[in-house]
């Protein structure tokens, strides 16, 4: 069989082997990401849906890169391997071999993300290439897989064991939903049946594009699930759940914090620390010398990939774009992909990720894109009728008014935005002072602060973000337990927006502002969200949309919304 557009990607950037993402192999060490476009599966609420199934493989957005050139950049930048990330590998399945037989000769690491749903021909060439795998198990039942496009778990199971034989490393990821626990217990014991130190990354559904936002997990019920799976998989890692500490390793011995990490974005982590007493090069605990099995070595965590640079947050760019194409009235794929091209073409993504933190720099970016798809005038709409929500707000917002501290988290108390993100832009459009602004932070949206930073802070107002969000009952609840005693907490001033992804990204932003001016200066605001969410969607795209019906996409408007090309909107 031949591949019809090989050695084509869309991406290849350095990352840190955590946003892989590996928690066990190397850590901290650079990998050259390359994706290309395609999948063998189709996944409802796909992360990926993108670069999966949306993006062209014959697109001039793509670089043609013959393996050689691969290797080259991996070398010239310094990364110690080659990872294939974002879409399955079996999508390129020969540009996936002969990149890794390159490299593999030039003794580089080789590595992917994959649902391992290989026939065991096509996984026998790559058992001497392979150094490390993420595999993304679908679940352990006939359903769950068929619903991806698959068939039976067990093959991917008996791949597991064939990787895990081979001595390639192997972490698994599974999605965390309300209705899947049963399931996830059963794959814990199938994998700790072939080895108990294998690594279960538990990634807390996020549901967008079609999926079902009801079968979102609460943060805490999905960090309490982690440490029941612990006691069978002891290496049972938390993502997708800001300000966790369930993404750290722990002596298996004594307890002891080991390796420090923190959410990087979707899907991903970030090394921060080792903690003291941990030998530079060795993986044994610091205090009794027990074993994480960690394979390899300790690198200094000094890699940081750029904005939209690496991972998945590279996909909620082009979901971005894809918005504000969809607020202008595109309603087929070929011109969501044509301004993709765009942007992937003229090297925006630096200027897209400025631009969306203002609201200026956002009616800029509207303008950009009108002119891309040819709809000016639909673009002018959209600013106008984006000023005209905005516009109470500011006339609203009085010259020496007090400004109440206000503080934007995401998921948990201690994950604090950075400053210069669009949120905190919003809270000093409603009328609130900023307190991230305060901060130094680094990565991606922000990072964990310590319990002494926010005291210090002592918000009078928090919201939390309505991405990756948590209920405010929930956030308060740990605050208390926590000894978290600031002043919105006392005083029940904690937030987050009715309508999911409203305050950053997608042009919904307008209805998170008129939210936060409500929640800043209640005295001053009385806007009826709901009543503003229905004639928004209504003004935007002709029709209204229940927000139970509305999940954490930035793009698409509700779960039901779908091209013209395929099925009425």
């Amino acid at each position: 069989m031949a591949e019809r557009f090989p050695n084509r990607y869309l991406v290849a950037s350095p990352i840190s082997v955590e946003t892989i993402p590996l928690l066990h192999f190397h850590p901290g060490a650079p990998f050259l990401q390359v994706s290309t476009v395609g999948c063998n599966f189709d996944c409802p609420g796909c992360i990926a849906t993108a670069t999966a199934r949306e993006m062209r493989p014959d697109s001039p957005a793509l670089r043609h890169l013959p393996p050689e050139a691969v290797v080259e950049m991996t070398i010239k930048q310094n990364c110690q391997g080659i990872a294939f990330l974002m879409n399955d590998p079996l999508a390129s399945y020969h540009t996936f071999l002969n990149v890794a037989q390159a490299a593999a000769d030039k003794g580089l690491l080789v590595g992917c993300a994959s649902n391992a749903y290989f026939t065991e021909t096509s996984l026998r060439p790559l058992l001497g290439l392979l150094d490390c795998i993420n595999v993304g198990v679908k679940g352990m039942t006939a359903k769950a897989v068929q619903a991806c496009g698959g068939g039976d778990p067990g093959v991917v199971l008996r791949n597991i064991r064939l990787l895990y034989e081979s001595g390639v490393h192997v972490e698994v990821a599974c999605m965390d939903r309300i209705d899947n626990r049963e399931d996830t217990r059963r794959l814990a014991d199938a994998l700790a049946a072939i080895s108990p130190n294998i690594v279960l990354q538990l990634m807390r559904f996020v549901p967008i594009e079609t999926a079902d936002p009801a079968l979102e997990p609460p943060i805490a019920d999905t960090e309490a699930f982690a440490r029941e799976l612990q006691r069978t998989l002891p290496f049972t890692y938390v993502f997708n759940t800001p300000g966790t500490r369930g993404l750290d390793t722990l002596c298996p011995d004594c307890g002891e914090r080991v390796v420090v990490r923190d959410f990087y974005g979707p899907m991903g982590a970030r090394l921060l620390s080792f903690s003291p007493g941990v030998p530079d090069t060795t993986a044994a605990c610091g205090r009794c010398g027990g074993d994480p099995v960690i394979t390899g070595h300790f690198s200094p965590p000094v890699l940081r990939e750029g904005a939209f640079q690496g991972g998945y947050p590279f996909t909620r760019g082009l979901e971005i774009v894809e918005s504000l194409c969809l607020a202008m009235g595109a309603t087929t794929q070929a011109e969501v992909v044509g301004a993709w091209e765009h942007l992937l073409a003229q090297g925006m993504l630096p200027e897209l990720h400025r631009d969306i933190q203002t609201i200026s720099g956002y009616f800029s970016l509207i303008n950009s894109f009108g002119a891309v798809l040819g709809r000016n005038v639909e673009a002018q709409k959209l600013q106008d009728y984006l000023s005209e929500m905005i516009a109470p707000v500011i006339e609203g917002v009085a010259s020496g008014m007090k400004r109440p501290r206000t503080y934007y988290a995401m998921g948990k108390p201690l994950f604090a935005i950075k400053g210069d993100r669009f949120e905190n832009h919003l809270v000093g459009v409603a009328g609130g002072y900023s307190v991230n602004t305060l901060l130094e932070l680094e990565g991606r949206p922000g990072r964990t602060i310590d319990a002494a930073a926010l005291h210090r802070l002592d918000p009078e107002v928090i919201f939390i973000s309505s991405f990756i969000s948590n209920d405010p009952e929930s956030f308060c609840l740990e605050c208390h337990e926590s000894g978290l005693d600031v002043s919105a907490v006392r005083s029940g001033r904690v937030h987050t927006a009715p309508v999911p992804s409203s305050d950053f990204g997608a042009p919904k932003w307008v209805l998170g502002l008129r939210y936060l001016a409500n929640m800043v200066h209640p005295d001053r605001f009385h806007f009826d969200i709901e009543a503003d969410a229905s004639a928004y969607h209504r003004h935007v795209f002709g029709r209204d949309f229940p927000i139970a019906s509305i999940n954490r996409s930035f793009a698409k408007p509700n779960r039901f919304w779908r091209f013209t090309e395929s099925s009425d909107t």
